[in-house]
């Protein structure tokens, strides 16, 4: 595991870069530099935790942490500390400090942090993650690692830079299917895919509403509520219940839609054994109810990825929508599409998976009950997500989805939603990382921040 910053490097770092001596809203021990606690922990102690986005999923994530026993609460951030979902872990953890801002968190407390968890909505994870690991703490950040292209683009390179651990919260990567998938691909059970259908079809908060909005609408702001905090680095928008606390993935410009949401349970680990990488094309197959501002109620975008290290090309198709599925040869026997997961087509065999840490089976179950007994074993050892992310804090383990994989895994499914936003075809050059030949699917590639939140981008 590569050290991370001293307090030294961290000032060279900066005033190598751009944005030195212009920041307007970053904490001054950012600027001026600060001891990070990070790289002192010992197998001995307790991983000091910031958890940014404490109710719902991050407060789910964060009591999962704690049940580790690896970890101690120091710090908890929330936009709406005075909303109910935030209640519970409040309660919880009475001697942590309470911030409604990160950036005044870190300025207060970033001597005693070792490692952050962001469970924020999608489009406020960027801004907080790169001031993080610029202070040299590990992070753990809820999935998809970030709202686009660009900004996936920027915390891989920092991550690299920072040497601290990083983990996207996808948590089947820890589980049996990621043992799996990694012993079936080295045995050659899994090989030569030429074609993955993935699914998910259950009803989705937008659907039945969010083909006929016209506007954002607008409540009044709850008590409390830090909502310039909340909209962060994306567009400008007033506070309504279609928004917070839950309503966010729903709207193209804060969430990742259902792409974003189960595409990193569902595709991680054919992304990561298959070396998919970034295709050369997308494809909106299908786009029912499409709307400007919120996530189609079907859709079916087709990925085409080239061939790599002597693998074949691939075909990867992405269906989400109720009874929207892939079509299946009955050849392969009776397929059940009552949970999300997907069909690998191999030359030899054909597998259906379902998503987190699912397993594999051979389909039809006729060949699988013929060859189960000759399949690799599987092993691996079973720390979960988030024990592995706090043993990896610790220098006892290795992060498995760490920001160098899952941040190409978050960069399909960008490129996906802006297939979803604006249709049509998209030609994609992985070398230089650019949308060819269209300005507005380019645009959206890496769109510039709200004003006031540009100095996150200059890291």
């Amino acid at each position: 595991m590569k050290k991370p910053f001293t307090s030294s490097s961290r000032r060279d770092f900066l005033k190598g870069s751009a944005a030195f001596g212009a920041f307007t809203i970053l904490p001054a021990s950012l600027v001026m530099g600060t001891r990070s606690r990070a790289a002192t922990v010992s197998a001995n102690e307790k991983v000091n935790l910031a958890a940014i986005g404490i109710g719902n999923r991050g407060g789910a994530v964060l009591k999962n942490m704690v049940n580790s026993g690896h970890c101690e609460v120091v710090a908890l951030c929330d936009v709406d500390l005075e909303g109910k979902h935030t209640q519970a872990n409040q309660k919880a953890h009475p001697k942590a400090k309470r911030f409604t801002d990160f950036r005044k968190m870190f300025d207060e407390m970033a001597d005693d942090i070792d490692a952050v968890l962001i469970g924020t909505p999608d489009h406020a994870h960027f801004c907080m993650t790169m001031l993080a690991m610029s202070l040299g703490k590990h992070v753990y950040v809820e999935k998809p690692l970030a709202h686009t292209f660009g900004q996936c683009e920027r915390l891989i390179a920092l991550a690299d830079k920072s040497g601290v651990v990083t983990q996207m919260g996808n948590q089947g990567h820890s589980g049996g299917n990621y043992f799996q998938f990694d012993a079936w691909t080295k045995a050659g059970i899994v090989k030569d895919v030429t074609k993955i259908d993935a699914y998910m079809n259950s009803p989705r908060r937008w659907h039945g509403w969010g083909a006929s909005v016209k506007e954002y609408p607008s409540e009044p702001l709850p008590k409390g509520m830090n909502w310039p905090v909340w909209t962060g680095p994306a567009p400008e928008h007033p506070f309504s219940k279609k928004l917070h606390p839950c309503e966010w993935r729903s709207w193209f410009d804060y969430g990742c839609g259902a792409f974003g949401d189960w595409g990193p349970h569902i595709l991680d680990t054919a992304h990561r054994f298959l070396k998919l990488g970034l295709p050369t094309a997308i494809e909106a197959v299908k786009r029912d109810g499409a709307n400007p501002l919120v996530y189609p109620q079907a859709s079916t975008i087709r990925f085409k990825f080239p061939e790599r290290e002597r693998m074949p090309a691939c075909d990867v198709t992405w269906y989400d929508g109720v009874g929207n599925f892939p079509e299946v040869d009955p050849e392969l026997g009776e397929v059940s599409f009552k949970s999300p997961g997907k069909i690998i087509y191999g030359k030899d065999l054909t597998f259906q998976g379902g998503s987190h840490a699912a397993m594999l089976q051979v389909l039809p179950r006729e060949k699988f009950m013929e060859m189960r007994g000759s399949l690799p074993r599987v092993t691996g050892k079973p720390s979960s997500h988030y024990e592995n992310f706090l043993l990896a804090c610790k220098g006892e383990e290795e992060a498995r989805s760490p920001f160098r994989v899952s941040g190409p895994l978050t960069q399909v499914f960008n490129l996906g939603i802006i297939a979803q936003r604006l249709g049509g075809d998209l030609k994609f050059d992985p070398k230089t990382k650019s949308l060819v030949g269209n300005a507005d699917a380019q645009a959206l590639l890496d769109p510039a921040p709200r004003k006031g939140w540009e100095e996150f981008y200059k890291l």
